[in-house]
């Protein structure tokens, strides 16, 4: 009686395990919305579709902390780049226009 008790204890463990090995995924990788990920795992983990939604999720990278932030810069960076080779070009046309001819 004691070994198949032994043994409930450890299938429940490894059964729990499994279901929540999105959420315990998510907090090995650091994740800064693991509790969002356990929450819908917990939820929703007992449908196939949604503990396979909750891995996915889990092992997703992590979102960018200031998504606007990033997008300005990027911006910024491609209208600076786009301003460069403008600039470049007229510098070539004018050295162009302005040498001596022979």
């Amino acid at each position: 009686m004691g070994i198949s008790l032994i043994a409930q204890a450890i299938g429940a463990a490894i059964a729990l395990a499994v279901y929540f090995l999105p959420a315990i995924l998510a907090d090995r990788r650091k994740r800064r919305d693991v509790l969002v990920i356990a929450l819908f795992n917990a939820v929703l983990g007992w449908t196939v579709f949604g503990w396979g939604l909750a891995l996915y999720w889990a092992l997703q990278p992590n979102p960018p902390v200031n998504v606007a932030g990033e997008v300005v810069a990027k911006r910024r960076s491609a209208v600076m780049l786009g301003f460069s080779k403008q600039l470049v070009e007229r510098v070539r046309m004018r050295a162009t226009r302005d040498r001596p001819m022979k």
